[in-house]
């Protein structure tokens, strides 16, 4: 079982901003950014292009929803949308709000958000639904 199981089995806490019959989408703990969140499906598929066609578009469309929140939660010119898959082995969808293509640098340092700073972001994007 992954870690994104775990978080989904609600046995890890985490910063869920959505989530319905199939997928979910929580902040990610190690953020690029304010609002920087992930998108995965509730079925553990280790890489994103082993997921069904159906699958695949319907993830696509709940992330278009997750993104429309968090550009309305997080002031941002973009949602940068990457897939890199090589960190936890469960498909994910990484949202990023950017203001520049140096903004989805994933070598650069990560944020030091507070467990009160991440709620807050979390209800900020969850009020934008």
């Amino acid at each position: 079982m992954t870690i994104f199981s775990k978080i989904i089995a609600g046995e890890i806490p985490c910063y869920k901003i959505a989530e319905n019959e199939d997928f979910f989408a929580f902040l990610d703990i190690n953020p690029l950014a304010q609002g920087h969140t992930l998108v995965v499906p509730k079925m553990e598929v280790d890489y994103l292009l082993d997921l069904d066609d159906k699958t695949l578009a319907d993830m696509m469309l709940f992330a278009k929803k997750v993104g429309v929140a968090i550009k309305k939660a997080i002031p941002c010119k973009r949602i940068g949308l990457t897939v890199i898959g090589l960190e936890v082995p469960h498909a994910h969808i990484h949202l990023i709000p950017i203001n520049s293509e140096a903004d989805m640098n994933f070598h650069k340092p990560k944020l030091q958000l507070s467990a009160d700073e991440m709620s807050k972001i979390a209800e900020l994007i969850r009020s934008k639904f």
